[in-house]
């Protein structure tokens, strides 16, 4: 059995690109939620050279679109008793609602605020998604 950072249950989102797990704990909301949650800014990888680590103790709810949309090279391993029993790998989805927002000001998501902030993915290798509204671009952090 491997012991996940004296993690006993949880998840632990792991691959995150140096630098980036502050904008993951914001997106995600894991301030307002009541579980301890440990940030580990530049590990060292060997995959990556230096990586972020995000460990959220407890049984709490992902939005894996989410991850998946910011960066799909990140991985969530679910961990119980200790152990990682479940490894997801993310993948680009091909339409998110309300996970990214429209940052064009003239975009009718602007003005009709209660419009859900559609995205559809319109070049997976980029990471590129685009407004339904107004085509305005959202890229994959990198």
């Amino acid at each position: 059995m491997l012991n996940i950072g004296g993690l006993t249950t949880g998840i632990v989102i792991d691959h995150i690109k140096a630098g980036v797990a502050m904008d993951i704990y914001s997106y995600l909301n894991l301030e307002k939620m009541d579980c301890s949650v440990a940030i580990i800014k530049n590990a060292k990888s060997n995959k990556m050279g230096k990586k972020d680590i995000i460990k959220i103790e407890g049984n709490v709810d992902i939005d894996l679109d989410m991850l998946g949309v910011l960066d799909h090279n990140i991985t969530v391993n679910i961990i119980e008793n200790g152990s990682i029993i479940e490894k997801k790998n993310l993948q680009l989805p091909e339409k998110v609602v309300n996970i990214i927002k429209c940052k064009n000001p003239r975009c009718i998501t602007s003005i009709e605020q209660e419009l859900p902030h559609a995205f559809k993915l319109t070049n997976k290798d980029k990471g590129i998604y685009r407004c339904v509204y107004c085509e305005q671009s959202f890229k994959e952090q990198k």
